[in-house]
């Protein structure tokens, strides 16, 4: 039996897209390929059980090498592969976990029955002359290329991604893979049609990015209601403290945090669904994936010509950019609806845990 350990930057009850992520993939690898998972939470401020659905879990208490290789499988164990999910800045404040690499290199470096697989969420980050991310980039690309090095396979959800890690492996010759995330509140077997969907629109995900939703792009969240014929906008997630009520004459209906299976089924029966996410990062976005695989119309106020991880404006999402004229034929919707929803399957939770197992057992021999 391949056992596997899934270093992460934390699990329910925490709101974290990387747990969220990885614990649907525990739950698929071991219905699917019988591959067990035990958790390490790289944050020692997360609260949560020592045992969520039999998978045991872990956490560092403080952010140390020794700290980490008190935890990692050691060679006694059969449990010699690690799974680490990673994203700078989910294991450190300024996105440079010294601690995270240094601790896995040790944990490389002594013994040969160690194998660890890297799943690049993120690389490293880059921004404005006056941010942070601009001055740390060069310390998180070094970071990111320790990694790569010492990784005997990985992968990650974007192909600019994928580019990067190429460069940064320089003469490595290690196969990747770029797989665009799932959903991680459930994938429906059937969808039905937007003809036989409430006319709703649901903004869903996170306070910071339902605030931007409402605070930068209220105007074409207006023109979606009106061109759509919208009846009512269910807001759900943590509270955003907007106290919003209407937008435009169109009731804001506040839900709260729901559970997984509960927005699943809102989704399935709501015509629309609106984002404000850069379109360059949407195949590693939680939500876009949440809303393809649930077959609702998905809806940017933006838009974005030129093709980025399979992704074109006005085949895979509706923008109120795009379009000057009233309201849209349900058919050219529903076209929009159905090409989401099929780029989704490529790449769905299925299709992963099979990408993910084959990778865990070549490593594992």
């Amino acid at each position: 039996m391949i056992v596997v350990t899934q270093v992460v930057t934390g699990l329910p009850p925490a709101v974290d897209g990387i747990g969220d992520y990885s614990l649907n993939l525990a739950r698929e690898l071991r219905k699917e390929f019988s591959i067990e998972t035990q958790f390490i939470v790289g944050n020692p401020n997360w609260i949560g059980a020592k045992d969520i659905e039999g998978f045991p879990v872990n956490k560092v208490t403080v952010h140390s090498t020794a700290n980490l290789l008190s935890l990692l499988p050691n060679e006694a164990q059969t449990r010699t592969i690690v799974l680490l999910h990673y994203v700078g800045y989910g294991y450190a404040k300024r996105g440079c976990p010294f601690w995270l690499v240094e601790g896995l290199e040790c944990w490389k470096r002594n013994s040969a029955s160690t194998h660890l697989v890297t799943m690049f969420h993120e690389v490293y980050a880059s921004g404005p002359l006056w941010t942070s991310a601009f001055w740390l980039s060069s310390v998180q690309r070094h970071l990111a290329v320790r990694l790569v090095q010492i990784s005997d396979r990985y992968l990650t959800s974007k192909q600019g991604y994928g580019r990067i890690l190429q460069e940064l492996a320089q003469s490595k010759q290690t196969q990747l893979l770029t797989l665009p995330v799932f959903s991680t509140i459930g994938e429906p077997k059937q969808v039905p049609p937007l003809a036989q969907r409430y006319r709703r629109l649901v903004v869903f995900g996170g306070c910071s990015n339902r605030i931007r939703v409402y605070q930068k792009s209220g105007l074409e969240l207006s023109e979606t209601c009106q061109r759509l014929k919208i009846e009512e906008i269910w807001d759900i997630g943590p509270p955003t403290g907007l106290g919003l009520s209407t937008i435009d004459g169109v009731p804001v209906v506040e839900m709260g945090s729901q559970s997984a299976s509960n927005v699943s089924d809102i989704l399935s029966n709501s015509l629309a669904a609106f984002f404000n996410y850069h379109l360059n990062y949407l195949a590693k976005s939680t939500i876009f994936a949440a809303y393809c695989a649930h077959g609702i119309l998905p809806v940017s106020p933006r838009s974005r010509k030129l093709p980025i991880d399979g992704i074109i404006a006005g085949r895979h999402y509706w923008s109120p950019v795009d379009n000057t004229q009233g309201f849209h034929d349900l058919d050219e919707l529903q076209a929009i609806a159905n090409n989401a929803y099929a780029w989704y399957q490529t790449h769905n939770l299925s299709v992963q845990a099979k990408a993910f197992a084959a990778l865990l057992a070549d490593t594992s021999k």
